[in-house]
Parts: structure tokens; C-alpha cells; sequence
């Protein structure tokens, strides 16, 4: 079996050959009210690939979703909370990665943070974070639509709006593909 990337001189697999991996993972919505903090990804087997992303990861083996993303947050942005300081979860969906290397599918949940925008830290990045991760930014929600690259989840702007209603939640959204190599199922 060919093996994942592991720099920036990386030709794609081909699809019948990437490994497949299964995870459980939380993504957190950072939010100001009107602004919401977002990582640029890419993919180093595809060049001038690039979207958009909410801070989160794949939960550790006997954490609770609430723990992962209070460590996630700490991990890539710096952000201390506790879980009362989380809104949530309001969306739950399994979201199908396709990748160069890989293809990921993540059971997934989203909580929410309220809270005033702040530098961000992303001293302890991963190597692979560091690899892929090209920069961040608190981007107004008003302009989620116009930016050039994807926004993954495309729901973003929804779950913000739901912040304060509850009843409004996105519940379970199902299976959903965000690739930048499709999988080809």
C-alpha cells in the first residue's frame, strides 16, 4: 500500500490505494457574536488547494466530547475553557474527507464558544497541523460567503445563528463529503 504524504513533494494516490481511517472527532465554532475564528488547510498533494475550517480534532480513546474540545481549543488556539463555557453539541454529521494520502471519515459533533476575540497561540501545533495549516483569521460572518475558498462545514454561518435559540439546533445532518481528491464510493 502506498504511503501517506509526510512533506510538500508529495504526488496524490490514487484512489483504490488510499487507506481509509474512521474516527470520532469535535469541532468547535469560535465565535464573537459577529466574527468567527477559522484555520486555512490545505493538502500538500494537491498545490493550491485551500478551505476554510472551525478549530477541533479527533477525540483521544476514553475522552468525552466535551474534554476533546476543551483540549482542542487549548492545543490549537490557546483558548482555555470548561465545559460550561460550551454550547452544545448543535450539530452532529459524519463528514467523508478525501484527501491525496487518505480518506477520513469522522463522526463528528460541533459545540459553540462565545467569547471576545484574542490572539491566537498556535505554539502547540502538531507537525502534521504545522504541515498542512496556513494561517488563520477571525473572518465577519457577513463575508463567510464571499471568501474565494470553501468553508468547511458549509453550514457555518447556521450554527452561529442558532447560538441563541436552542430549539434552532442543526440536530444530525447525516453523511457529508468535503474532499479535495473525491473518494469515488
Amino acid at each position: 500500500m502506498t504511503q501517506p504524504f509526510r512533506s510538500r513533494d508529495f504526488t496524490p494516490v490514487p484512489a483504490a490505494e488510499r487507506p481509509r481511517k474512521a474516527r470520532r472527532g469535535v469541532r468547535v465554532v469560535v465565535t464573537d457574536g459577529t466574527h468567527v475564528l477559522l484555520f486555512a488547510d490545505t493538502d500538500p498533494g494537491v498545490p493550491g488547494s485551500r478551505w476554510w475550517t472551525t478549530p477541533g480534532g479527533g477525540m483521544d480513546p476514553g475522552e468525552t466530547e466535551e474534554r476533546t474540545a476543551i483540549r482542542e481549543l487549548a492545543e490549537e488556539t490557546g483558548l482555555e475553557v470548561s465545559a460550561s463555557d460550551l454550547v452544545g453539541p448543535v450539530m452532529r454529521r459524519v463528514a467523508a474527507h478525501g484527501y491525496s494520502d487518505q480518506v477520513c471519515e469522522q463522526s463528528e459533533c460541533f459545540y459553540v464558544v462565545r467569547t471576545p476575540r484574542f490572539d491566537v497561540d498556535t505554539s502547540r501545533h502538531t507537525a502534521d497541523e504545522r504541515l498542512t495549516l496556513d494561517g488563520h483569521a477571525w473572518v465577519p460572518l457577513a463575508e463567510l460567503d464571499a471568501l474565494p475558498e470553501p468553508v468547511w462545514p458549509a453550514q457555518l454561518a447556521q450554527i452561529v445563528a442558532t447560538l441563541d435559540d436552542p430549539t434552532a439546533w442543526l440536530g444530525n445532518l447525516g453523511r457529508v463529503e468535503e474532499s479535495t481528491v473525491p473518494i469515488g464510493d
